[in-house]
């Protein structure tokens, strides 16, 4: 198979809505964009609506809580579409629930999608860009990683550890040309959001000083900026994305 010189993006947990809004942007932007999936279902359905879209963005399976799985699939992309250059580990899952009440298999399932993740893609993807003196890694964290949120200790706590990630291995990897950084959105428009009772919406929107949601745009336009050649001094950084719900 021929492959393109475009640079190569995967976008973990692709099918969702800011995973469709990121490979929509970086396909637009000009990049190779592959998508990771989980679940065959809703993958056939994100393969439909995008074709019909005219869009098409291939979608490779693979369970990215688990290392082998993970590897299995990375593997598969570089045969086929070639080198990775750009990874967005966007996958993440919520299982939320008073600590006091919570099931150890709902703490694991939180913490192996949301943050082992990130160490099983990044971990086989990095040589490659070492070798090459060239990456761009960037995690798909959450506002809830950076001030705790009642119900989430699981998930605010894989969210915190992806940036602590981020800015350990932002410093071993910079003198290779690779850079990493952590995105941190609060409430954006995705279906999942939309879909919460009309009351719960408006008390979500009253927390946000912007008084409106966030595009799921708004992210995949910060993740494309940093996967582009001009961020290559930018590296270890966190980008809060919540119209001031949170500032620090």
């Amino acid at each position: 198979m021929d492959k393109s010189n475009k640079r190569v993006v995967l976008v973990t947990g692709a099918t969702g809505g800011l995973g469709t809004a990121m490979c929509k942007k970086l396909h637009s932007d000009g990049y190779r964009v592959v998508g990771n999936y989980h679940t065959k279902e809703k993958a056939d359905v994100w393969m439909q609506n995008l074709n019909e879209e005219g869009l098409h963005i291939e979608l490779f399976f693979g369970d990215v809580s688990n290392f082998e799985s993970a590897g299995k699939m990375i593997a598969e992309i570089e045969e086929k579409i070639g080198n990775i250059d750009v990874l967005v580990n966007n996958a993440g899952i919520t299982r939320d629930g008073r600590l006091i009440n919570m099931k150890p298999e709902d703490w694991h399932a939180v913490v192996n999608t949301n943050l082992n993740s990130v160490f099983n893609c990044t971990r086989q993807v990095l040589q490659g860009m070492i070798d090459r003196k060239f990456g761009r890694i960037i995690q798909i964290s959450s506002v809830n990683g950076q001030r705790g949120q009642f119900g989430q200790t699981n998930y605010s706590a894989a969210k915190a550890g992806m940036h602590g990630f981020t800015k350990s291995l932002a410093m071993e990897v910079a003198k290779y040309g690779i850079t990493v950084n952590t995105i941190s959105p609060g409430y954006i428009g995705t279906d999942m959001v939309m879909a919460v009772p009309e009351k719960v919406l408006a008390q979500i929107v009253a927390q946000v000083p912007m008084g409106r949601l966030g595009g799921t745009n708004e992210v995949a336009h910060l993740v494309s900026f940093l996967a582009s050649e001009e961020s290559s001094f930018i590296t270890g950084a966190n980008y809060s994305i919540n119209g001031g719900q949170h500032v620090s």
